[in-house]
C-alpha cells in the first residue's frame, strides 16, 4: 500500500474522547486511507510523529473571520493553532447577504482593516461562499447567517418591530441563506441592529433555519448579574419554539458581581437538556472578552445607525444619560482599547490611562475617541473569573471557540494590539488548562475541538481520525503546546504545533506556513 502521506509512531487521539492509542496514519488524496500497523507501507512523504498527538483537526465553531479570510487567505493566526475548520457569521453578523443598503455600510464603516482596493463585491450568501471559493483560503469555511445582518438589510437600524411584510423579507433572506448552504441562523442580542429583534421575531426566524435542519446560535441578550439568567432562558425558549438545536456563545458572566452565576446558567442548560431541548455551547479560555467599544453605549443610542449615535454623543445631556445607563459598571482600568485607526497612539492603553493623558472623566474619554474613530473602535474588557471559566470548561456539554478573527503578524491585519485569543485559544486549552492545571484531559480537550463541533453542524466526515474521513489532521507536542501571545504582546504564534494538514494538504509543516490554501467551503446540504 503506498500513501501520499504517512505519519508514523504517534499516539492517535482520535476525537471521540476515546483514551490515545498508538497508530500510524495514511493520507492519500484529501482522505484518511488507513490507521493501524502500517509500518512497511510507501509514501510519498513520512512523518515521524514519535512523541507527538496526532489528532483530527482542530475546529473553531465560534469565529468572525468572515472579511479578513478574504484578505489574508493564509488566516495564519488560525492555521499555527491547528484549526482546518472555521465557522463565520457569529454574534448575528455574517458576509452576507448584502444588499445595496448594508453594502454602502460595510464601505464606510467597514474599511478599517482590509486594503484600499478591497471589493465588497457579492450580495448572496452563495456569492459570499464562491467569492471564499475563488480566491482559496488555508482552512475550511462554514456560516451562520447573521439576524442582525438579516435586519439591517430589511429594516436598517430601526428600533422596532417589523411588520408583516418585513418580516417576510427576513424570513426570505434567511431562507435563501440556508438554501445556499447556512448551517443556522445567528443572534448577537446585545449588539443593534440584532438587540431590537424581540423573541418572537427571532423565533419566526429561527423556524426558517428548523425548516433546513439547521442550528440557531446566540451571543446572548446579556451576560451580566442582571440579564444572565433571563438571556439563557430566552435562548432556550426559542429553541423549544422553533423547534431547532441551540448553541449559546462563548458561555460565561461578565462583571464581579455576576461572578459565580455560570453554575446557575449552566443548570439551567442541564434542565433542558434534561428535557428534550438540545443545548450546547462554546467558551473561550480567557477571563477578558472583546469587542467593539460602542457596546458600552446603551441600546437605544444607536438607534438610526452610526451617524445618529454621534449625533448623540456630541449632545452633552444625551452623552450624560448614556454615563448614567451603561449596560454594566465599568472598571475603566480593564478596558483596553486594541486597535485606533485613527489614534494609533492609544491601542495598548487603557480607557483609565488615556482619560488621564487628557484631563478628561473616563466616560467622556472614550465617547471622544468613539467620535474621533466614526465609531470603529475595538477593545478588549477584562470582566470574568478564572474559577467561572474552569467550571464552564468540565462540562462535557461545551466546545472551545476562540471568539476571535483569523489574523497575521504582518500586514493590514498585523495592526494594533487585538485580544490573544485570535493566536491562542486552542494550545492555551490543550497546554494550560489539559497539561497544566488538569482542569480536562487532554482526551476531553481535543473532542471538545473536534468531533463536538462536527457532530454540532452535522459534518459527517470530519471531526474524527476514521479511515474514509477527511484528511484534516493537527499533529501536536503535548508536552510543549504551549500559546504564547499575551495582552501586551498578542501577535505571536503558538509553539509545539509542527504539521497541520487540510484536505491532504500541508498548511503548517515543521513549523511554518506552507503557503498553501486547500480550504474550501463546507456548503450545508450540499
Amino acid at each position: 500500500m503506498r500513501f501520499d502521506i504517512l505519519f508514523e509512531g504517534g499516539h492517535v487521539i482520535d476525537g471521540s474522547g476515546n483514551t490515545w492509542f498508538r497508530a500510524d496514519v495514511g493520507v492519500v488524496g484529501d482522505k484518511i486511507e488507513a490507521i493501524g500497523n502500517l509500518q512497511n507501507a510507501q509514501a510519498g512523504r513520512k512523518v515521524n510523529a514519535g512523541g507527538h498527538i496526532v489528532a483530527p483537526g482542530f475546529m473553531d465553531i465560534h469565529s468572525h473571520s468572515d472579511i479578513p479570510l478574504l484578505v489574508d487567505p493564509r488566516v495564519e493566526s488560525k492555521v499555527y493553532q491547528g484549526i482546518t475548520v472555521e465557522v463565520v457569521g457569529n454574534c448575528g453578523n455574517s458576509a452576507a447577504p448584502m444588499n445595496k443598503y448594508v453594502k454602502a455600510y460595510k464601505e464606510k464603516y467597514g474599511r478599517g482593516n482590509v486594503p484600499e482596493d478591497f471589493k465588497f463585491d457579492w450580495v448572496s450568501m452563495k456569492d459570499y461562499f464562491n467569492r471564499v471559493d475563488r480566491q482559496g483560503v488555508s482552512f475550511n469555511v462554514a456560516t451562520w447567517v447573521g439576524h442582525g445582518t438579516v435586519r439591517q438589510n430589511v429594516m436598517g437600524y430601526d428600533d422596532r418591530e417589523p411588520t408583516d411584510a418585513e418580516l417576510s423579507k427576513m424570513k426570505k433572506l434567511v431562507d435563501d441563506s440556508m438554501g445556499d448552504g447556512a448551517y443556522g441562523i445567528s443572534t448577537g442580542l446585545i449588539y443593534p441592529p440584532s438587540v431590537y429583534g424581540k423573541t418572537p421575531e427571532i423565533i419566526e426566524l429561527a423556524k426558517v433555519s428548523a425548516k433546513h435542519s439547521g442550528l440557531y446560535a446566540s451571543h446572548i441578550r446579556g451576560e451580566e448579574n442582571n440579564s444572565l439568567i433571563s438571556a439563557v432562558k430566552e435562548a432556550i425558549k426559542i429553541g423549544e419554539k422553533a423547534e431547532l438545536p441551540v448553541q449559546i456563545a462563548h458561555f460565561k458572566a461578565s462583571g464581579k458581581k455576576a461572578w459565580g452565576m455560570v453554575k446557575q446558567s449552566l443548570a439551567l442548560v442541564e434542565e433542558a437538556r434534561a428535557r428534550g431541548v438540545d443545548v450546547t455551547y462554546d467558551q473561550y479560555p480567557y477571563i477578558a472578552s472583546s469587542t467593539g467599544l460602542a457596546a458600552i453605549i446603551p441600546h437605544w443610542a444607536h438607534e438610526g445607525g452610526p451617524e445618529k449615535m454621534m449625533e448623540r454623543l456630541r449632545d452633552p445631556e444625551q452623552r450624560k444619560r448614556m454615563a448614567r445607563e451603561q449596560r454594566m459598571e465599568r472598571d475603566w482600568d480593564g478596558v483596553l482599547v486594541v486597535f485606533a485607526k485613527n489614534n494609533p497612539q492609544y491601542n495598548g492603553k487603557t480607557i483609565a490611562e488615556i482619560a488621564k493623558e487628557q484631563g478628561k472623566k473616563p466616560h467622556d474619554a472614550a465617547c471622544d475617541l468613539l467620535l474621533a474613530e466614526n465609531t470603529q473602535v475595538l477593545s478588549v474588557m477584562f470582566g470574568m473569573d478564572e474559577d467561572d471559566v474552569k467550571y464552564v470548561m468540565r462540562s462535557p456539554i461545551g466546545m472551545v471557540g476562540s471568539d476571535g478573527s483569523a489574523i497575521s503578524p504582518d500586514g493590514i491585519l498585523g495592526v494594533g494590539k487585538p485580544h490573544p485569543r485570535y493566536y491562542g485559544t486552542f494550545p492555551r486549552v490543550l497546554g494550560k488548562y489539559a497539561r497544566e492545571e488538569k482542569v480536562i484531559t487532554m482526551e476531553e480537550a481535543v473532542r471538545k475541538m473536534t468531533s463536538a463541533p462536527a457532530q454540532r453542524l452535522g459534518l459527517k466526515d470530519r471531526g474524527l481520525l476514521r479511515e474514509g474521513y477527511k484528511a484534516d489532521i493537527v499533529v501536536f507536542n503535548p508536552e510543549t503546546v504551549k500559546d504564547e501571545a499575551t495582552f501586551a504582546d498578542p501577535h505571536r504564534f503558538p509553539t509545539g504545533i509542527p504539521y497541520v494538514v487540510c484536505n491532504g494538504v500541508f498548511t503548517i509543516d515543521k513549523g511554518k506556513h506552507t503557503g498553501k490554501l486547500p480550504g474550501r467551503t463546507l456548503r450545508r446540504g450540499h
